[in-house]
């Protein structure tokens, strides 16, 4: 790989990283926070006025709170989903590793990748469908709340998620020809 293009995948690795976590650090504590407002405001409602002020501005009141934590774990687990397809700590099934040599074993890894990449690239394209079709239904998430949005925003992470999971894949098996070839690991972005 000229050292350009390796500094590019570097480059949107790192980019792609940093989003990914900070995205899984807010969603994971307004999954934690939520409950705990809820809670407070049925028992306290005084003091869970003053101290979660910030959400009562946001929100207006915990109504819908369960159904903003659907959303969030959704939400959570497809962004998860792409982050363990980064670090390449999907789910694999391997009892061939443990038969074939090395060689075979990289070459099974890249093809597997490539064949995931394209899977999740189809199920990205029919996500894009859905939500397309469901942008013109009209239906509503979160419809009690100040928070009233559109059900097709809500659910466009689907096609997002799959269109990074499939790149993410798309870059595992680029890295694994590379080292294959170069016969020199690839550095991650830290």
């Amino acid at each position: 790989m000229p050292s350009g293009f390796r500094k590019t995948l570097k480059a949107l690795d790192w980019f792609g990283r940093t989003v990914e976590n900070a995205l899984l650090v807010v969603l994971f504590v307004f999954i934690m926070l939520l409950p705990i407002w809820q809670i407070a405001d049925r028992e306290l409602p005084s003091i869970s006025a003053i101290i979660f002020w910030p959400l009562y501005k946001a929100l207006g009141s915990p109504l819908g709170v369960e159904e903003l934590i659907r959303l969030i774990v959704f939400w959570l687990a497809m962004i998860a989903a792409i982050a363990a397809a980064r670090d390449d700590r999907h789910i694999r099934i391997d009892a061939l590793s443990h038969v074939l040599p090395e060689r075979a074993v990289d070459v099974t890894r890249v093809l597997v990748d490539v064949f995931a990449a394209v899977v999740c690239g189809v199920v990205a394209w029919f996500a894009y469908q859905y939500v397309k079709a469901e942008s013109g239904w009209g239906t509503e998430v979160l419809a009690n709340t100040v928070l009233s949005t559109p059900a097709w925003v809500a659910h466009a992470i689907l096609p997002i998620a799959f269109v990074l999971i499939s790149y993410r894949f798309l870059i595992l098996a680029i890295t694994k020809l590379y080292e294959m070839f170069r016969r020199e690991p690839v550095e991650a972005a830290e």
